[in-house]
């Protein structure tokens, strides 16, 4: 039997702790993001940062909207007017007519709708453009990469190559390419996208020199970094916002390069593009005859989809390059 003392106080109940104990499986653990996903988080933040930025430029907002409602068009193509609006046989109405409320846009040498062919032929334009220039900026960054890493007689070959290229007119070349080969989609886009690259390796290359001029590359090989470690994981990320201002400016170019070669003839007959268009109105004497509206539509979906790729490009060179300064 225990006594207790009558001097000792009584041992009260411990209040409970604010925050109880909870059972392992339960406890927040703390997040610990993986390399990958800080990675993905850092891409997120700098892309917010870019989009606040680009914002800012009014007429790169214009641009992208624009280039916005041509690419809608182009992939609601097939639902909106269909492929029977390039059958000659089914043509719906008579030869050239004037615009008219069935025919807003008039209608072309076989009877055509013209509406419903500059609608068709964005998609061929947009897809040529958008596939010679990935190519031509492919080429060019490859280019001057390798040759502003490696140095020496390669690159002294490889530049002196492109300054041949540079000193061509680039029109020619396309042309004397696409006349020797076969009339088809890849032959325009291969053509275009091997004469344009030279602008691009020349900006990538000086890039690429101020890059690998820098102190952590140094460490980088100092480390054991080999020479694809050092142009993927160090210099490519650096020169990637040139190659995009780069892209979204050649673009432009691509299109209206496959606009001419289509109106010399040497496009792909058997595919409706804004370029084929003007030839085909060139055929049909729509100049002499004064059929505007044959010539004014696919001429002003040239120009507004050039325009709107060169005010994108323009605005995000300026959203990279701070230098720049800001175009609203």
């Amino acid at each position: 039997m225990t006594t207790t003392d009558p001097d000792e106080p009584m041992a009260t109940e411990a209040p409970p702790p604010a925050n109880p104990p909870v059972a392992p499986s339960e406890a927040p653990s703390p997040q610990k993001a993986g390399p990958r996903a800080l990675a993905w988080q850092r891409r997120r933040r700098s892309a917010a940062r870019f989009w606040q930025r680009y914002r800012t430029h009014r007429a790169g907002v214009f641009g992208l909207s624009a280039l916005a409602l041509f690419a809608l068009i182009a992939l609601t193509a097939p639902l909106t007017v269909g492929s029977d609006v390039q059958s000659v046989t089914d043509a719906p109405g008579r030869p050239m007519e004037s615009p008219s409320v069935e025919f807003p846009l008039g209608t072309d040498q076989f009877g055509r709708s013209l509406l419903g062919l500059v609608v068709w032929g964005s998609r061929v334009s947009l897809l040529v453009g958008l596939l010679a220039a990935v190519l031509s900026v492919a080429i060019g960054a490859l280019i001057g990469i390798t040759a502003g890493h490696f140095r020496g007689w390669y690159a002294t070959v490889i530049m002196r190559i492109t300054d041949w290229f540079l000193v061509m007119p680039t029109l020619v070349l396309a042309i004397a390419l696409a006349t020797v080969m076969t009339r088809s989609l890849g032959t325009i886009i291969l053509a275009i996208g091997v004469t344009t690259w030279p602008t691009t390796a020349r900006l990538v290359r000086a890039q690429t020199l101020a890059v690998e001029s820098r102190p952590y590359i140094e460490r980088a090989r100092a480390l054991g970094g080999g020479h694809w470690h050092v142009m993927s994981r160090h210099v490519l990320p650096n020169v990637m916002p040139l190659v995009l201002a780069q892209t979204t400016l050649i673009i432009s170019s691509a299109i209206l390069a496959e606009a001419t070669l289509a109106f010399l003839g040497l496009g792909d007959p058997t595919v409706v593009s804004w370029g084929g268009l003007l030839q085909d109105a060139r055929e049909a004497g729509a100049v002499s005859a004064g059929k505007w509206w044959y010539l004014v539509p696919p001429g002003i979906a040239i120009a507004v989809v050039a325009l709107a790729f060169t005010l994108c490009g323009r605005a995000v060179e300026s959203v990279l390059n701070p230098k720049l300064g800001v175009t609203r």
